[in-house]
């Protein structure tokens, strides 16, 4: 009898040890970037916080450096319900709808307070569009700003005429013919090659790609120029979210505010870091392009805002208007 009541039990438990298991919620997260980029590190961080605070009810896997899904596939993947999670650069999605480039638009914004109030802006409009495809925003955080590397000192627009420039979107295409250099499609890991081989002269990048690429081997100067902030935000699916428990919809929500105020701050801090990697590696670093470079990139920035605009339309227009009042 009491061999029977004592199978009992053990079965008891293991029903009830089964039920624990099956009750954890097991999510797969696309980032695209390596283990060591700092976005990458905050999303295994924000993967670790939301298992923490639901108790282990729901338990996030980062897989980077695009193992799971390619940049242009990610939200397609989370929207399907392929994967539950994306991490995946917002501007990249420019071409479905203009309000996700908005922070791609050269000289908008020229630091991190900036980008940051144009993000405040931005947000109701992004969260919205992402809404009705399925999609809920969890946090978006920057990346360093956009600035230029050259092999000659560049003392006015002039310098630029000619000038073979590394593009990578049709933002900085468009960005580059407006200065007069001839745009060339790079991707960064083919940058130190093509700089070598005379492809490319010049580039608009962050100084992260910059000490990735290991910049003071191929080109000398480096102008601050912050043209541009852009962000990588992470997505889930809308339906995969609602399903959570309340609690665990809470520890998502409460992780990715923090993953977000954490984001901005680390981006602040590591640029300050490679922009200093890149001096101490022996690039002449400036602060900002000279006065008559700054002008002309002021003419280029409204050219641009006014292109856009055109394409975002009123509600382009009512983002501005927030940001800029």
């Amino acid at each position: 009898m009491k061999s029977i009541a004592s199978r009992f039990a053990m079965t008891a438990l293991a029903c009830a040890l089964s039920v624990g298991v099956q009750a954890a919620e097991r999510w797969n997260m696309s980032a695209e970037n390596p283990d060591g980029n700092f976005i990458t590190t905050v999303a295994k961080e924000f993967a670790q916080d939301v298992e923490k605070t639901s108790n282990g009810e729901l338990q996030i896997r980062v897989h980077g450096n695009s193992m799971l899904f390619k940049r242009p596939e990610v939200k397609r993947a989370v929207q399907t319900g392929q994967v539950q999670v994306g991490d995946v650069l917002m501007s990249v999605l420019g071409n479905e709808d203009p309000i996700f480039e908005i922070d791609s638009v050269p000289f908008l914004v020229r630091n991190y307070e900036q980008a940051q109030a144009l993000w405040a802006a931005s947000r109701p409009a992004v969260e919205e569009r992402l809404a009705k495809q399925g999609i809920k925003l969890l946090y978006a955080m920057p990346w360093s700003p956009q600035s230029i590397f050259t092999k000659t000192p560049i003392a006015s627009m002039d310098d630029f005429k000619g000038m073979k420039f590394r593009a990578y979107n049709p933002a900085t295409s468009r960005m580059t013919e407006l200065m007069g250099a001839v745009p060339t499609v790079i991707q960064t890991g083919e940058i130190p090659q093509a700089f070598s081989t005379g492809m490319i002269n010049g580039m608009l990048t962050s100084p992260t790609t910059g000490v990735d690429s290991q910049a003071w081997d191929f080109s000398t100067y480096y102008y601050d120029v912050k043209a541009f902030i852009p962000k990588n935000f992470v997505i889930v699916n809308a339906r995969a979210f609602a399903r959570l428990p309340e609690a665990a919809q809470k520890a998502v929500l409460d992780a990715a505010k923090r993953a977000e105020e954490r984001g901005w701050a680390i981006a602040q801090e590591k640029t300050g870091e490679l922009v200093k990697t890149l001096a101490d590696n022996g690039m002449q670093v400036s602060e900002q392009a000279p006065a008559a470079v700054e002008s002309g990139f002021e003419q280029i920035g409204k050219t641009m805002t006014e292109e856009w605009l055109k394409r975002a339309g009123a509600d382009g227009k009512a983002i501005l208007d927030s940001y800029q009042h």
